[in-house]
Order: C-alpha cells, then structure tokens, then sequence
C-alpha cells in the first residue's frame, strides 16, 4: 500500500511562504496523480491543486492560483507545493493523496483519492 508523509508545515506570516513536501514510500509515485487539499478548522476539506502523472498537467483551486505552485520530482519519489504570499485564510491542515492511473497528463482533484497522508499543519498569521 502507498504510504505518503506530508512535511513542511509551521507558522508563517502574512506574504510569507512555505514549500510543502508529500513523500511516498512502499511503491513508486510514477503511477500515481497527487493532489493537494486542505480543511480549515470548522470547514470542509477543500481540494487545493493536483498534478499529473507526467507532471505536465497542473489543477489549482481559484483561491490559490497565481500564488501556489505544484511539482513533483518523481526520482525523489516527492511532490511539492511552493505556496507564496500566504493569507490568514490559508490556515489549514493539508493533505496530500493519491490516486492510480494510466492516464498520463490529466489530474482531476474531485475523483475519489485511493491513499491519504496524515497532513502537515500550515498556519498563517501575524
């Protein structure tokens, strides 16, 4: 089974930024989209940004375009969300998943995820 193990979290100030990092063990990455979410205290889960096998397929939520930047290194068997100019708002756990596919260049952050991380706590504030 996939395991993923988000890290890079912690405190931050408003227009600081923050890489987080979603590490895979057990099997390799190559097979898999990941997506990035988030969930507010109070809220729901949120889908933030995901990111095709291939690497050249990205999906950003509205609320992070422009700001948020995801990558993945497949050698290091490890994506990544650079995340800038960060907002009181963006205060939430997130979590990395992921799902099998034999699509190459697609990603759809609505499809049901197969393996989830325990999430990383980003908090931003003053």
């Amino acid at each position: 089974q996939l395991q993923l193990v988000e890290s890079g979290g912690g405190l931050v100030q408003p227009g600081g930024s923050l890489r987080l990092s979603c590490a895979a063990s057990r099997f390799t990455l190559d097979y898999y989209v990941i997506g990035w979410f988030r969930q507010a205290p109070g809220k729901e889960r949120e889908g933030v940004s995901c990111i095709s096998r291939s690497g050249g397929y990205t999906n950003y939520a509205d609320s992070v375009k422009g700001r948020f930047t995801i990558s993945r290194d497949n050698a290091k068997n490890t994506v990544y969300l650079q995340m800038n100019s960060l907002k009181p708002e963006d205060t939430a756990i997130y979590y990395c998943a992921a799902y099998s596919t034999t699509v190459q260049a697609m990603c759809i952050m609505s499809r049901g995820m197969d393996f989830w991380g325990k999430g990383t706590l980003v908090t931003v504030s003053s």
